[in-house]
């Protein structure tokens, strides 16, 4: 029984080896040429933090779909034309949006997208905050107040274990 978890085991560990390698290798950049090796790694790189205005969760450079490929081709030669990378930027987000970049612009259009997260949380603290403040204050609050009677069963109660100790020692 310990053999066949081991065997299935090992062929899920060959398997997700072989789909990591296979991802490393088969890229789309192997279709296009460069110029030079800088050239490449700057145009991945760029293609990288770009998304795919079709797929939407993809870059440009993982992407499979026909406007991505198109994409991914016009920032390579563009790269090679030896235009700026903040050029091609310029060109791609005049083109589809900011929409087309991983991380947006620090800008007044994405303000609440970069700091929306943090004011939530600070926002999130102060309620949490509040809220254990006003519990702790309920619990302080209420007084031990017991009634005459009360008061005097718990003394007699006090006052006879006080003496039953006494009497022990």
């Amino acid at each position: 029984m310990k053999t066949a978890v081991m065997k299935k085991a090992l062929m899920l560990l060959t398997l997700a080896f072989m789909f990591t390698i296979g991802r490393a290798v088969a890229t789309p950049v192997d279709t296009y040429q460069f110029k030079s090796e800088v050239n490449q790694k700057r145009g991945i790189a760029l293609a990288r933090s770009m998304r795919c205005p079709q797929c939407q969760n993809q870059d440009l450079v993982d992407s499979n779909s026909p406007v991505a490929h198109d994409l991914r081709l016009q920032v390579y030669k563009m790269v090679d034309e030896g235009r700026s990378d903040s050029e091609i930027i310029n060109y791609m987000t005049q083109r589809y949006g900011d929409f087309v970049l991983y991380n947006p612009r620090l800008d007044g259009k994405t303000y609440l997208l970069w700091w929306g997260p943090l004011g939530l949380l600070i926002v999130g603290a102060i309620v949490v905050g509040l809220f254990v403040r006003q519990q702790r204050s309920k619990r302080e609050d209420k007084p031990a107040s017991l009634s005459a009677d009360e008061q005097a069963q718990l003394d007699e109660l006090l006052s006879g274990k006080t003496e039953t100790h006494e009497k022990d020692s």
